[in-house]
């Protein structure tokens, strides 16, 4: 178990380019918790990380006029540079 957290949490770094995962996120708690109409961006588009506390990432989408967005790390799918 805490080698899977440390997994997550060092492959992120400040600038990543990411995208959330639909299907981790319809499996999490966050749906409990959260409206379930997710804006489509969130899937649909790459964001950057830039900020990371714990187990979460500060994401900023650039292409949507949105403020940046924490989301835990084990739902966001990294891309390429």
């Amino acid at each position: 178990m805490l080698t899977r957290f440390l997994e997550l949490t060092m492959a992120l770094k400040k600038g990543t380019r990411v995208k959330v995962s639909r299907e981790k996120l319809m499996e999490s708690t966050a749906v409990l918790a959260n409206d379930p109409r997710w804006s489509p961006y969130l899937f649909e588009t790459w964001g950057e990380v830039v900020e990371l506390r714990g187990s979460a990432a500060q994401v900023v989408f650039g292409s949507v006029p949105t403020p940046p967005v924490w989301l835990p790390q084990e739902l966001l799918l990294e891309g390429e540079a």
